[in-house]
């Protein structure tokens, strides 16, 4: 089934990393997703970010003991909203920028460290226009890792 028959179905999509560089313009070292599925447009999708021991942060966060930052996370679970909204309102190849607006209500549960595979849960709280408004959790092995809402601002550039 193709993507475009997925959705009309209901039925939830996907995006492998070539789909994901083409909706947000994050790249390495800062690209935070490496797939996202169970995407169902305008509502939900679920991010995933598989941590590696080799990603330039650990250098400094923390030497002898390695440490996702806490910030990082945030930024994973904006990045896997900009992959449900990218394909929410068709910004794939738009050259669309994704803004942080807000962050509140974030809590950390548990450290994530190299060799973890974090699932971002994110749900749309209110969007269909330029602002959307997010739920985000980062799990891991089935257990919360951190807990944030944030708002995010949308821009495509004019043709």
């Amino acid at each position: 089934m193709t993507d475009t028959a997925a959705a009309a179905s209901g039925a939830p999509l996907s995006a492998d990393l070539a789909l994901i560089q083409r909706i947000i313009p994050h790249r390495y070292p800062f690209l935070l997703v490496d797939k996202v599925r169970d995407i169902y447009l305008n509502k939900s999708c679920i991010g995933i970010k598989n941590v590696t021991f080799n990603e330039p942060q650990f250098q400094g966060h923390f030497p002898g003991m390695p440490v996702f930052p806490g910030v990082m996370i945030i930024e994973a679970m904006a990045q896997t909203s900009g992959i449900l909204v990218g394909l929410s309102m068709d910004l794939v190849d738009k050259n669309a920028n994704v803004f942080f607006m807000g962050v509140d209500a974030v809590k950390f549960r548990r450290k994530v460290v190299p060799g973890d595979v974090m699932e971002l849960h994110v749900t749309a709280l209110r969007g269909g226009g330029r602002v959307w408004k997010f739920a985000g959790k980062a799990m891991v092995d089935g257990e919360l890792a951190c807990e944030a809402e944030f708002m995010a601002m949308f821009d495509v550039p004019k043709a």
